[in-house]
């Protein structure tokens, strides 16, 4: 059973499995957001989500970068990331029409950021979401 589903664009219904949140900035104990921590903190998060979710693609949606304070510091100018970073496990129907629909499905981890702790759902997931080329990016795997 999926704790929700999402309608990507393509109209194809992808399954969101497992879901992590957490606090974009919850550890961040010194410095401030800038974009050498934000790329350290991403690439760190796409190496959690490959061992987490092994055997399944990993893809980031590019997230919204935000520049509140027109003064740098030492690291460059402030660079702010939504504040909940998610890591879902997604599935769906098969991507090869000649894998059996019921021993097979195709299998993608999204690491992607938004504004709130909602779970993305049907429509209403963010447009960035939605816009996965499902087709492109997802592998088959056999049950």
């Amino acid at each position: 059973m999926s704790l929700a589903r999402v309608v990507l664009t393509s109209g194809r219904e992808v399954n969101l499995s497992e879901l992590r949140l957490s606090s974009t900035y919850g550890g961040l104990l010194e410095g401030y957001p800038c974009k050498p921590l934000n790329d350290l903190w991403i690439k760190g998060l796409l190496g959690s989500a490959a061992q987490a979710f092994p055997g399944a693609p990993v893809h980031l949606v590019t997230p919204p970068r935000e520049y509140p304070d027109q003064y740098a510091g030492a690291f460059g100018p402030v660079e702010v990331l939504p504040a909940v970073t998610c890591v879902g496990s997604f599935s769906s129907a098969a991507l090869d029409p000649a894998h059996d629909r019921v021993l097979h499905r195709s299998r993608l981890t999204v690491v992607w950021f938004q504004p709130t702790s909602l779970l993305p759902s049907g429509c209403d997931a963010d447009p960035r979401l939605r816009e996965l080329p499902w087709e492109r990016l997802a592998e088959d795997d056999e049950l």
